[in-house]
Protein backbone atom coordinates (compact mmCIF):
# COMPACT_ATOMS: atom_id res chain seq x y z
CA UNK A 1 0.00 0.00 0.00
CA UNK A 2 1.74 3.56 -1.09
CA UNK A 3 0.54 6.66 0.82
CA UNK A 4 0.86 9.77 -0.21
CA UNK A 5 2.02 13.01 2.68
CA UNK A 6 1.94 16.25 0.85
CA UNK A 7 3.42 19.72 2.87
CA UNK A 8 3.97 23.06 1.74
CA UNK A 9 0.74 25.21 1.18
CA UNK A 10 -0.04 27.88 2.83
CA UNK A 11 -0.90 31.73 2.16
CA UNK A 12 0.91 33.62 -0.34
CA UNK A 13 0.77 37.40 -2.09
CA UNK A 14 0.03 37.19 -5.82
CA UNK A 15 3.03 36.61 -8.00
CA UNK A 16 4.55 34.86 -5.13
CA UNK A 17 5.76 30.93 -5.04
CA UNK A 18 5.32 28.31 -2.89
CA UNK A 19 6.82 24.71 -3.76
CA UNK A 20 4.35 21.96 -2.64
CA UNK A 21 5.93 18.36 -1.75
CA UNK A 22 5.00 14.58 -1.72
CA UNK A 23 6.34 11.73 0.05
CA UNK A 24 5.60 8.21 -0.52
CA UNK A 25 5.63 5.63 1.88
CA UNK A 26 5.74 1.97 0.75
CA UNK A 27 6.97 2.69 -3.06
CA UNK A 28 9.83 5.08 -3.75
CA UNK A 29 9.22 7.94 -6.02
CA UNK A 30 11.35 6.51 -8.60
CA UNK A 31 8.44 3.48 -9.22
CA UNK A 32 5.51 5.79 -9.53
CA UNK A 33 4.20 8.26 -12.21
CA UNK A 34 2.97 11.20 -9.59
CA UNK A 35 1.16 14.09 -10.80
CA UNK A 36 -0.76 17.21 -9.23
CA UNK A 37 -4.25 17.96 -9.37
CA UNK A 38 -6.22 20.83 -7.19
CA UNK A 39 -10.07 21.67 -6.05
CA UNK A 40 -11.31 24.98 -5.72
CA UNK A 41 -14.30 25.71 -3.64
CA UNK A 42 -17.48 24.64 -5.41
CA UNK A 43 -15.49 23.10 -8.31
CA UNK A 44 -14.35 20.00 -9.60
CA UNK A 45 -11.35 18.39 -9.73
CA UNK A 46 -8.59 19.56 -11.93
CA UNK A 47 -5.46 17.83 -13.53
CA UNK A 48 -2.39 20.62 -12.73
CA UNK A 49 0.84 19.08 -13.54
CA UNK A 50 2.44 15.78 -14.49
CA UNK A 51 5.42 14.04 -15.93
CA UNK A 52 4.83 10.37 -18.07
CA UNK A 53 6.89 7.47 -16.83
CA UNK A 54 9.27 7.65 -19.83
CA UNK A 55 10.50 10.39 -22.47
CA UNK A 56 10.34 13.20 -19.89
CA UNK A 57 7.81 14.51 -21.28
CA UNK A 58 5.55 16.57 -18.94
CA UNK A 59 1.62 17.25 -19.16
CA UNK A 60 0.44 20.73 -18.11
CA UNK A 61 -2.35 22.59 -17.99
CA UNK A 62 -3.11 25.37 -20.17
CA UNK A 63 -4.10 27.68 -16.77
CA UNK A 64 -0.73 27.21 -15.03
CA UNK A 65 1.39 26.28 -18.42
CA UNK A 66 5.02 28.61 -18.08
CA UNK A 67 3.94 28.55 -14.31
CA UNK A 68 3.71 25.21 -12.54
CA UNK A 69 6.73 22.85 -13.12
CA UNK A 70 7.15 19.12 -11.54
CA UNK A 71 10.70 17.84 -10.09
CA UNK A 72 11.48 14.56 -8.18
CA UNK A 73 14.74 14.34 -5.89
CA UNK A 74 15.17 10.35 -5.63
CA UNK A 75 17.75 10.72 -2.93
CA UNK A 76 14.49 12.29 -0.76
CA UNK A 77 12.32 10.41 -1.88
CA UNK A 78 10.11 13.09 -3.06
CA UNK A 79 8.18 14.51 -5.35
CA UNK A 80 7.62 18.21 -5.72
CA UNK A 81 5.28 21.00 -7.61
CA UNK A 82 6.64 23.97 -7.98
CA UNK A 83 4.36 27.05 -8.45
CA UNK A 84 5.58 30.58 -9.30
CA UNK A 85 3.63 33.89 -10.40
CA UNK A 86 0.51 32.87 -8.46
CA UNK A 87 -2.99 34.24 -9.25
CA UNK A 88 -5.53 33.88 -6.86
CA UNK A 89 -7.56 31.96 -9.17
CA UNK A 90 -4.85 29.02 -8.43
CA UNK A 91 -6.20 28.87 -4.62
CA UNK A 92 -7.34 25.22 -3.71
CA UNK A 93 -6.72 22.03 -2.15
CA UNK A 94 -3.89 20.73 -3.86
CA UNK A 95 -3.38 16.99 -4.23
CA UNK A 96 -0.68 14.85 -5.34
CA UNK A 97 -1.65 11.09 -7.23
CA UNK A 98 0.28 8.45 -8.25
CA UNK A 99 0.12 5.22 -10.09
CA UNK A 100 2.55 2.41 -10.62
CA UNK A 101 1.22 2.53 -13.99
CA UNK A 102 2.62 4.04 -17.21
CA UNK A 103 -0.34 6.16 -18.74
CA UNK A 104 -0.44 7.79 -21.71
CA UNK A 105 -0.32 11.49 -22.13
CA UNK A 106 -4.61 11.76 -22.22
CA UNK A 107 -4.65 9.17 -19.22
CA UNK A 108 -2.33 11.01 -17.51
CA UNK A 109 -4.67 14.10 -16.82
CA UNK A 110 -7.53 11.59 -15.51
CA UNK A 111 -8.13 11.17 -11.51
CA UNK A 112 -9.58 7.64 -12.52
CA UNK A 113 -5.82 6.85 -13.82
CA UNK A 114 -4.36 6.91 -9.88
CA UNK A 115 -4.72 4.41 -7.38
CA UNK A 116 -2.83 6.43 -4.91
CA UNK A 117 -3.78 10.00 -3.24
CA UNK A 118 -2.39 12.51 -0.57
CA UNK A 119 -4.64 14.43 2.03
CA UNK A 120 -4.24 17.31 0.15
CA UNK A 121 -3.04 20.97 1.08
CA UNK A 122 -4.49 24.34 0.91
CA UNK A 123 -3.30 27.14 -1.28
CA UNK A 124 -4.42 30.45 -0.64
CA UNK A 125 -3.21 33.25 -2.87
CA UNK A 126 -4.39 36.68 -1.63
CA UNK A 127 -3.11 40.03 -0.63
Amino acid sequence: QVQLVESGGGLVQPGGSLRLSCVPSGRTVSTLVMVWFRQAPGKEREFVVGRKRSGGITVTADSVKGRFTVSRDNGKNTGYLQMNNLKPEDTAVYYCAATLGSPISSSLRSASTYEYWGQGTQVTVSS
